[in-house]
């Protein structure tokens, strides 16, 4: 298995929404109701909402290539573009998601590895991202990969439904 990562830019729009709606789904489908997640995903998805974010100085995405197959992708913020005000030291790990057929291989992993190299390329002293409260593997995952719960939280919502994501930070 050859694993590569990939940056992303504008050119990679309809690759970044199709695999997007198909992990989310994938991983949050059966715990919400059809017209919430249909909601959401019409919503966060779109082309022109992921274009901008894909043009945003400030995000960087990657795909996961596995023997030239997108795996799964990434997304960290800096600065402005962080979900939460983390400040200027910090970098978010906004999304990883990872395809059914490719979960179980290490990309998480992988994944986490690549957030660390950046956050030490770009100065920051500090990664975080949110996790919801209901996902116990993906904080489990976490935990293992040194992050610790930090006390505080925010609200996610999924269509009408409020959803509330923990915080995780590791200090680099």
């Amino acid at each position: 298995m050859t694993t590569t990562l990939k940056r992303l830019t504008v050119a990679d729009v309809n690759e970044l929404r199709e695999i997007s709606i198909e992990t989310f789904t994938d991983t949050f489908g059966a715990q919400n109701t059809p017209e919430n997640l249909r909601d959401y995903l019409a919503d966060a998805y779109q082309e022109s909402v992921l274009a901008k974010e894909l043009e945003n100085a400030e995000s960087l995405f990657y795909f996961v290539m596995v023997d030239d197959e997108i795996a799964g992708y990434l997304k960290l913020n800096i600065g402005d573009a962080q979900s939460e005000d983390m400040g200027e030291t910090a970098l978010e790990v906004e999304r990883i998601y990872v395809r059914k057929s490719f979960q179980r291989r290490g990309l998480g992993r992988v994944f986490i590895t690549e957030a660390e190299k950046v956050a030490h390329e770009l100065h920051k002293d500090r990664i975080w991202l949110g996790v919801w409260e209901y996902n116990p593997n993906a904080i489990a995952f976490y935990e293992k990969m040194g992050f610790s719960k930090t006390g505080e939280s925010h609200d996610f919502y999924m269509g009408t439904d409020r959803q509330t994501d923990i915080l995780m930070a590791k200090n680099l």
